[in-house]
C-alpha cells in the first residue's frame, strides 16, 4: 500500500476519534449552571476568609433611589468584609448618594485623593462605587479616573453606554413580591407568561394578547394569583429595559425566563459566575411573535428540562435578604468584586 493511502487512513481515524470525543463532550447534559463550579466554591470560601474592604467616610447621610442600591449599601456596611485598617484592604468603596451631581462626585474623589494616599497608588483601579443609573464620560480628571479605572456597581438593566463590560458589575433586581418556593409537581397551562403594567408600549406583547397560549396581564390582584401564574407557565417573558424584577422568582419556579431584546446584552448580573445561555432564552425583538414562538419551540424536551433545572439551582443568587445569607445576591456580588481585587496599576498622570 502507498504512503498516501496510509496518510489518508490515519487522517480519517483522527477525525473519527475527534468527532466521537466532541459528540461525547457536548451531548453530556450540564448539571451545573456555573461557568466553573470547580473554582467557584473553593474561591468563595477563600473570599469569606480573606476579603477586606475599606469604606471611605461619607460627608453626609446617604440615600438611594432603588431597593437594590439600598440593600447592597446596608449589607456592605454591616458585613464582615469591612476593615477599619485601609492598609489591609483589597478594595476601597467610594460612597455617594444617588441624586448627587457629577460635579459633586468629582469633588468627592478629589477629597479622597488629597486626604489619603490610596487613590493615587492606582488612580482608583482598586476602588468601586455604587450608581444605579451609571456614570457617563466627563472631562474632569477625577471623574475620568473613576469611570475608567474604578468598578461601577449599577442596576440591571444598566443605562445604555454607561456600563463597561468585564469591569463593571450589575446588581440583580429586587423582586417586588415574595412568592414562596416552586411546587414539587409543576403542571404548565400556558406556554408563556408576561407581566407588565403598561402593555401598550410593546408591539410584540400586543401581538400575543389574544393568543391563548400566552397569558399577558398587568400586576396580578394578589400574591396567590401571581404564584399560580409562575407555577402554571412554561416560560416567563421579560423585555430588556423594562421590568425585570421577577426574573429570580421565574427561575425559582422553573418558569424559564425569556429575555426579549434588540441588541446584545453585556450587563447581565453574575456574568463571571453563571452560564446565562443555559438558564435563559434570548429572543430578538425585531422578529416579532413569529420569532418568539420559533425560539420557544426550539427550546423543548430535554433542552427545556435541563434549562429549568439549572435555573432553579441558579435562583439562590437572585435572593436579596435583609441579613445576607451564603451565596445570595449580596454575597455573589461580593464574589465578583473579589475576582477584581488584583488591579491594574495604571501609570500616573504627568
Amino acid at each position: 500500500m502507498s504512503t498516501t493511502y496510509f496518510s489518508v487512513l490515519l487522517l480519517f481515524l483522527c477525525l473519527s476519534l475527534f468527532t466521537s470525543l466532541t459528540t461525547t463532550i457536548y451531548s453530556k447534559p450540564l448539571t451545573s449552571p456555573y461557568l466553573s463550579s470547580t473554582t467557584l466554591f473553593p474561591n468563595y470560601q477563600k473570599m469569606l476568609k480573606s476579603f477586606k474592604i475599606f469604606i471611605y467616610k461619607p460627608n453626609e447621610a446617604l440615600t438611594f433611589n432603588s431597593p437594590a442600591e439600598s440593600l447592597f449599601y446596608s449589607s456592605l456596611q454591616n458585613c464582615p468584609f469591612v476593615t477599619q485598617n485601609p492598609e489591609e484592604a483589597h478594595l476601597f468603596f467610594v460612597p455617594f448618594r444617588s441624586t448627587i451631581s457629577m460635579r459633586s462626585i468629582g469633588r468627592v474623589v478629589k477629597r479622597h485623593r488629597e486626604e489619603l494616599p490610596y487613590w493615587n497608588r492606582t488612580l482608583g483601579a482598586d476602588h468601586f462605587y455604587l450608581s444605579c443609573a451609571g456614570l457617563g464620560y466627563e472631562s474632569d480628571r477625577n471623574l475620568v479616573e473613576l469611570k475608567k479605572n474604578s468598578v461601577q456597581i449599577s442596576c440591571f438593566p444598566a443605562s445604555q453606554g454607561k456600563f463597561v463590560p468585564h469591569k463593571d458589575i450589575a446588581l440583580p433586581p429586587v423582586s417586588t413580591s415574595h412568592a414562596p418556593h416552586a411546587p414539587d409537581n409543576k403542571t404548565t397551562k400556558f406556554l408563556g407568561y408576561f407581566r407588565q403594567v403598561k402593555l401598550k408600549e410593546s408591539s410584540l406583547i400586543n401581538e400575543l394578547v389574544n393568543d391563548p397560549n400566552f397569558l399577558i396581564e398587568s400586576e396580578p390582584s394578589d400574591q396567590l394569583t401571581y404564584t399560580m401564574r409562575l407555577a402554571s407557565s412554561k416560560f416567563c417573558l421579560f423585555e430588556y429595559g423594562g421590568d425585570v424584577s421577577g426574573i429570580g422568582e421565574a427561575l425559582s419556579f422553573g418558569c424559564v425566563p425569556v429575555v426579549i431584546t434588540d441588541r446584545p446584552i453585556q450587563d447581565l448580573p453574575f456574568m463571571d459566575v453563571l452560564r446565562w445561555q443555559e438558564i435563559v432564552v434570548f429572543v430578538n425583538n425585531n422578529g416579532g411573535a413569529k420569532e418568539l414562538k420559533r425560539a420557544l419551540g426550539d427550546t423543548g424536551g430535554k433542552r427545556y428540562e435541563q434549562m429549568k433545572g439549572l435555573g432553579v439551582k441558579a435562583s439562590q443568587h437572585f435572593v436579596w435578604n435583609e441579613l445576607p445569607q451564603p451565596l445570595d445576591s449580596f454575597h455573589t456580588v461580593m464574589y465578583q468584586l473579589w475576582l477584581r481585587r488584583h488591579t491594574i496599576r495604571y501609570a500616573r498622570w504627568g
